[in-house]
This record gives structure tokens, sequence and C-alpha cells, in this order.
């Protein structure tokens, strides 16, 4: 993996951390929130660890259906294409 890569991956991790963060502060306040696709579409180009932290962090979404199928679905897709890419 190079270094830019490598950079992008904390980047869009460190992104979907805040906008977790962000629509927990807005769910709070009653403000527009940040739809749940979007939050799905930032943890499908890379955010999965950045939303699983999150949710842990701030508890939120923790219970919500189907999103956190969809979320973990997500995250056994990827964890089985990492686990193919170092197999092949």
């Amino acid at each position: 993996m190079t270094h830019m890569m490598l950079a992008a991956l904390i980047a869009i991790n460190v992104w979907t951390i805040f906008c977790f963060g962000q629509d927990k502060a807005r769910a709070r306040s009653g403000g527009r929130r940040i739809r749940e696709t979007d939050l799905l579409g930032l943890a499908l180009i890379g955010g999965t660890p950045g939303a699983l932290i999150a949710r842990h962090l701030f508890r939120h979404k923790t219970r919500k259906e189907p999103f956190s199928t969809q979320l973990i679905l997500i995250a056994v897709i990827q964890c089985g294409l990492l686990m193919g890419w170092f197999i092949f």
C-alpha cells in the first residue's frame, strides 16, 4: 500500500467519524440529519473502521435497522475482499 493510499484511507475514516458525530449532534438538537445512505456510502468507500468506531464512541445508530445490518454486511464483504487480496 502506498503512502497516498494509506493517507486517503485515514482521511476517509476520520471524515466518517466526524460525520457520525455531526449526525448524532444534529439528532440531539433536532437539526437536519445526514442521510443514512451517505453514512453507508462513506463506509463503502473505505470508512468502515471509522463507522464502527463512531457507532461505539457516540452510541449512534447502534440499534437502527436496516442500517446496522447493512453496515455489518459492508464490513463482512470488505473483510472477505481483503482476505482474498492477501491470499491471491
